[in-house]
C-alpha cells in the first residue's frame, strides 16, 4: 500500500490573513477538494515520494496559486456552467504540484539550506531525491491536466512549465553577476515566478469558455500580481519583517542572489560600495557583519522602498486588468489578493 499524506498546520500572519479572508471563504469548498486531490496524487508505493512531498506540503504557505485558479473559475462562472464539475479542482491541484516541484528544484539549484523556516528537503534526503520527486509531482500535474481533457488548459499550463524552466536557466546567467540590470531581473521573475500566477488565473477563463479578452485580462492580472509578489519577497529578504513571516533574513544574500534591491543599491553606490557587492555576491566572500552592511547600503539608497514602490506599480496594473469584469465578491476577492501581496512589506 502506498503512503497517505496528511496536511499539517500552516504558518500564517494575522495581518495577512485579514486581507485574503474573502478569497479564502469563497474558495473554501473548492480548496477542500483540492487538498484531498493533492493527498491522493502525492501518494505512492515508493515510500520516499510521499515522505518528501509531505515535508514540503506541510512546511507552510497558503496555497495561493490554486486558490487563484478556483477563484478565477468562479469569477468566470464555471460552477454555474458545470454545477457538478470538478475540472477547476483538478487544475488547481495541478498548479500546486507545479509550484511544489519548482520549489524542490529551486532549492537544489540555489543550494538552499532552508525552506519556509525549515530544513530544505535536499538537506534531509539529498539533491537527487529532491529533483526526482519534483519530477514525479510534475508528472502527476500533467496527468491531472490530461484527465480534465481541455487542450486549451493543457496549452496554458504546459507553456507555463516551459517558461518557468527557461526562467530558471536565465537566473543561472544573472546569479552572482553584478552587471545584471533591472530589465534582466524583471525578465527572470516574469518567467520564473509570474508565469505560473498568470497560468493559474488564465485557466479559469479557458475552462469556462470565456472570451479572449477575458482570458487576456486574467492572464495580465496573474502576471502582474506575480511580479509584484516576487518584488515584495525581494524587499522582505533584507527586512526584519521577514522573521515575522517565518523566514530567515538575508537568505538571498547568503545564496549570492542578485535581486532588485541589490541591483538598485549597486547602481546608486560608490565604487567602494560596488566592490563590497562584488566581493560578497560575485566572489562569495561573505564575512561577519556583511549582512548588516548590505542592509545598511540598501537603506542608504532606498533600494527596499523603491522595490516596494515598483511592486505597487505592478499591483495597480493587475487591478486595472480586472476592470473588464463586473463588480462582484469574486472580483473583489482577487483585488484583495493584490493588497495582501503588497502589504506583506508594511
Amino acid at each position: 500500500m502506498g503512503q497517505v499524506l496528511q496536511f499539517g498546520s500552516e504558518t500564517q500572519s494575522p495581518h495577512s490573513d485579514a486581507t485574503i479572508e474573502r478569497i479564502m471563504t469563497l474558495t473554501e469548498g473548492g480548496m477542500a477538494k483540492v487538498n484531498a486531490e493533492i493527498l491522493k496524487r502525492a501518494g505512492s508505493n515508493v515510500d520516499l515520494i510521499p515522505e518528501l512531498a509531505k515535508h514540503l506540503i506541510n512546511s507552510g504557505g497558503k496555497r495561493l496559486r490554486p486558490m487563484l485558479t478556483i477563484a478565477s473559475a468562479q469569477l468566470c462562472g464555471y460552477e454555474a456552467k458545470a454545477p457538478d464539475g470538478n475540472d477547476h479542482v483538478m487544475l488547481a491541484a495541478a498548479v500546486e504540484f507545479m509550484h511544489t516541484a519548482t520549489l524542490l528544484h529551486d532549492d537544489v539549484v540555489d543550494e538552499s539550506d532552508m525552506r519556509r523556516g525549515k530544513q530544505a528537503a535536499r538537506m534531509i534526503w539529498g539533491n537527487q531525491a529532491s529533483v526526482l520527486v519534483g519530477d514525479y509531482l510534475l508528472g502527476q500535474a500533467f496527468r491531472m491536466m490530461v484527465d480534465v481533457g481541455s487542450l486549451g488548459c493543457l496549452d496554458v499550463l504546459s507553456s507555463a512549465s516551459t517558461v518557468i524552466a527557461e526562467g530558471e536557466v536565465m537566473q543561472l546567467g544573472t546569479a552572482q553577476r553584478m552587471s545584471t540590470t533591472e530589465d534582466d531581473y524583471l525578465a527572470v521573475i516574469r518567467s520564473k515566478t509570474a508565469a505560473l500566477f498568470a497560468a493559474a488565473t488564465e485557466v479559469g477563463a479557458v475552462l469556462s469558455d470565456r472570451s479572449e479578452s477575458e482570458r487576456a485580462a486574467l492572464r495580465s492580472y496573474g502576471m502582474n500580481l506575480g511580479v509584484a509578489f516576487q518584488l515584495i519577497d525581494d524587499a522582505l529578504d533584507y527586512s526584519g519583517k521577514q522573521a515575522q513571516l517565518g523566514k530567515n533574513v538575508g537568505d538571498d544574500f547568503r545564496e549570492g542572489k542578485v535581486t532588485l534591491p541589490v541591483v538598485l543599491s549597486y547602481r546608486r553606490g560608490t565604487e567602494d560600495e560596488r566592490q563590497f557587492w562584488r566581493r560578497t555576491l560575485e566572489d562569495g566572500d561573505i564575512r561577519d557583519g556583511d549582512l548588516d552592511q548590505a542592509i545598511a547600503l540598501l537603506e542608504r539608497y532606498d533600494a527596499g522602498a523603491d522595490t516596494t514602490a515598483r511592486a505597487r506599480h505592478y499591483g495597480s496594473i493587475a487591478l486595472d486588468a480586472l476592470a473588464i469584469f463586473p463588480q462582484s465578491d469574486h472580483r473583489q476577492a482577487l483585488e484583495d489578493v493584490v493588497a495582501f501581496c503588497i502589504e506583506r512589506a508594511s
